[in-house]
């Protein structure tokens, strides 16, 4: 039986508050072109870390996502339309922060016939050609298993193509209930397909009642699909009214995922407490070459 998890954060949660100089430099940079981050949507606990190494995961669309994922803190509703600008306002802000690595996801648009994809292969194409050099990691929804969707963004040419399985496939439903386990498997292994070239990544989280040997599975599923590059890390619950965490895995337990998954033949495992998506991605970028 699931123990509840203790009120306060044990100390390999806790981290410095956000707010150097570089960190504030980016945070102006987006309000001035209007553009979202997951990093703050999201709650993520490494948004001092990576803005003040002025590195962020750029979220397109807007911040009204189609569907209500209940480990989730971005706020779901009815979007408002494209903003087909979007892709041009992001190269030059990518060009002002002299990036040289960013990754761009969404919120879900089932709204839409193409789930967005336009608007990711579109923002490849402008960041590529408006910065040479800049390397671009998309982390897609999965479009509703649209197929000419995903090739489309692929056609594009990103540095790295994810789709995060997030959970394992027992726990799925609860949490992602809009969602499909399978066809996210197989929404990897058509992108390996497509282009076998790119390298594909995943990421989940811990924390969500799973047991171990459901993770070790998973991770299979994912290597079965091509996955090449994977992150795990440990679920925080956002607010109340989001599912509880069931407990903080230990930093012991994160290190023998990780060897575990190289074990399995993963280029790449980011595995830790603090771990996100897009933790250290050109890191993980350069380990697949």
């Amino acid at each position: 039986m699931s123990t509840a998890p203790p009120k306060r954060l044990p100390e390999w949660l806790k981290v410095p508050w956000p707010g150097g100089e570089n960190y504030l430099h980016v945070r102006r940079m987006l309000r001035d072109a209007e553009l979202h981050t997951v990093c703050e949507e999201a709650h993520c606990p490494n948004i001092g870390d990576c803005w003040e190494r002025k590195s962020a995961t750029f979220m397109l669309l807007g911040d009204v996502c189609t569907r209500a994922c209940r480990y989730c803190a971005v706020t779901s509703g009815k979007p408002a339309p494209p903003d087909p600008a979007e892709p041009a306002r992001l190269a030059r802000t990518v060009e002002r922060l002299g990036l040289r690595y960013c990754v761009l996801t969404s919120v879900d648009r089932d709204d839409l016939p193409d789930g967005g994809a336009w608007t990711f292969a579109e923002s490849i194409r402008l960041i590529t050609r408006r910065v040479p050099g800049c390397e671009v990691e998309v982390l897609t929804p999965d479009f509703g298993g649209n197929l000419d969707a995903l090739r489309s963004v692929l056609d594009a040419g990103p540095a790295v193509f994810n789709h995060n399985i997030e959970t394992v496939r027992r726990v799925f439903k609860s949490v992602r209930a809009r969602g499909n386990y399978d066809l996210s498997l197989a929404f990897l292994a058509k992108a390996r397909e497509f282009a076998p070239e790119i390298p594909t990544k995943s990421g989940m989280m811990v924390g969500l009642g799973e047991t171990t040997d459901e993770v070790l599975a998973t991770m299979r599923d994912l290597r079965e699909a091509g996955v090449q590059l994977l992150t795990i890390g440990q679920y925080l619950r956002p607010s109340l009214g989001h599912i509880p965490m069931d407990r903080f895995y230990h930093p012991r337990e994160f290190a023998e995922l990780e060897r575990a998954g190289y074990e399995m033949g993963f280029s790449h495992v980011a595995s830790g407490p603090l771990v996100r998506s897009s933790y250290h991605a050109g890191e993980q970028r350069a380990a697949a070459r």
